[in-house]
């Protein structure tokens, strides 16, 4: 089926400053510092990540969707939003 994600997304570690994803054989850092929407939510929470499309992540208990592109440049999204 097209647009059916061929591999997953899986939260490795998950420590004080932020947790590490692995998608692709990439191992990504989100920082609670450029992501604050997971700072407060627990460890279950952060590795209940589902990949709807290649290049989307979504938390569907934190109600956060990211792009992987936002992960690996959080510099070209600024937060627009207030926590």
């Amino acid at each position: 089926m097209p647009g059916t994600a061929t591999s997953q997304a899986e939260v490795k570690t998950v420590s004080r400053r932020g947790f590490e994803l692995l998608v692709d054989g990439r191992e990504l850092f989100v920082s609670f510092e450029e992501f604050p929407w997971f700072r407060n939510a627990s460890a279950d929470q952060i590795r209940h990540v589902d990949r709807p499309r290649p290049h989307h992540l979504r938390w569907p208990d934190l109600d956060v969707d990211l792009t992987l592109e936002s992960i690996e440049h959080p510099e070209r999204y600024p937060l627009k939003s207030a926590l």
